[in-house]
């Protein structure tokens, strides 16, 4: 089990925070949450004075050196440090040792708690535990369907379903015919939304590989075996950036001339689609549903402010592809897409 993260929100990071400041003062005027201090949302920033008067605890369904959740704690952190918060963070893949991570951060008495619900009934009594105990939750990412029936505030992230419909248009449009949806991480119910919703969207062949997201090596004999067993896939889908990279060179060893898209953004998915490896990718602002939650539970101790009227607060999806690159560069750069 991966130990809980904790610190100060000036230590973690402190390079992608400073670089991600002017982004913010966009954001926040965006969102109406330039807050200032801890007890006075119109009282100007300042809140960094004194010592923290709120703990906020997210526990996430990431796997190791995953990433996309670098982007989303850079967004907690940020939004952490203008609030004056103190941010933990833990992560474990196994939905058995999330529960355990929110039941220590419940036996913590923190504030405020921030979970994704990749694998929902793994979770479900240590989220209604911690409501229960009087811990305002936010949960962001995964499993919006069972955000509300769990007692969270609100949910904040994308439509995996929504997503996959989007890329299985826009795979018509690109006329693919057959098409390999890649799934890192088994079990995961946004995952085979994503895949579901390119099945429902797309007019050919949808056929779900499993692979292990945490073993690259494995991974990409997995993808490059079936390449070359199945010559007609035209197209590779993957559910997150890093295993676009991966897919690239599947793809080269194999001899393939498919084409490949992929879920979420990084700096080496931002190269990709430059070098027009990678044709488009699905970004659902990772840094948003970071910052965002640790501003809402903040907002709502302050200001009993809730958001999304029981509906899920959308952060994506949006297409991106070559002619975005510029912009992107810049922004991955730091750490905020």
């Amino acid at each position: 089990m991966n130990g809980v993260r904790s610190a100060s929100p000036r230590t973690v990071r402190g390079g992608a925070v400073r670089r991600a400041a002017a982004l913010l003062t966009t954001l926040a005027l965006a969102t109406g949450c330039a807050a200032g201090t801890q007890d006075s949302p119109d009282a100007g920033v300042g809140a960094g004075k004194g010592a923290p008067r709120m703990t906020i605890g997210m526990v996430s369904h990431s796997g190791d050196g995953d990433t996309f959740w670098d982007i989303v704690q850079n967004g907690a952190e940020r939004a952490a440090a203008k609030d004056h918060v103190t941010f933990l963070y833990a992560h474990d893949k196994e939905g058995a040792q999330q529960a355990a991570l929110i039941q220590s951060y419940i036996d913590q008495k923190v504030d405020g708690l921030i979970v994704t619900l990749a694998k929902p009934e793994a979770v479900r009594a240590a989220v209604r535990k911690a409501v229960a105990h009087g811990i305002p939750v936010v949960t962001i990412n995964s499993g919006g369907e069972f955000s509300r029936a769990y007692g969270a505030l609100a949910h904040i992230g994308q439509d995996e379903s929504v997503a996959g419909r989007a890329v299985g248009d826009e795979l018509n449009r690109r006329h693919a015919k057959k098409v390999l949806c890649v799934v890192h991480e088994q079990g995961n119910v946004s995952l085979e939304d994503r895949c579901a919703g390119v099945r429902k969207a797309f007019h050919g062949t949808v056929e779900n590989l499993d692979v292990d997201g945490t073993n690259a090596p494995a991974s990409q004999s997995s993808i490059e075996a079936k390449l070359q067993s199945d010559t007609s896939l035209d197209t590779i889908v993957t559910l997150g950036a890093p295993m676009a990279a991966i897919s690239v060179k599947a793809k080269e060893q194999a001899g393939s001339s498919a084409r490949i898209a992929t879920f979420d953004l990084n700096s080496a998915v931002v190269k990709l689609l430059k070098a027009k490896d990678v044709t488009f990718a699905v970004d659902q602002q990772p840094y948003l549903q970071g910052y965002e939650a640790v501003d809402l539970l903040w907002l709502h101790r302050t200001n009993a402010d809730v958001l999304g009227g029981g509906k899920p607060v959308l952060t994506g999806p949006a297409l991106v592809t070559a002619k975005d690159v510029p912009k992107l560069t810049e922004y991955t750069g730091r750490g905020t897409r």
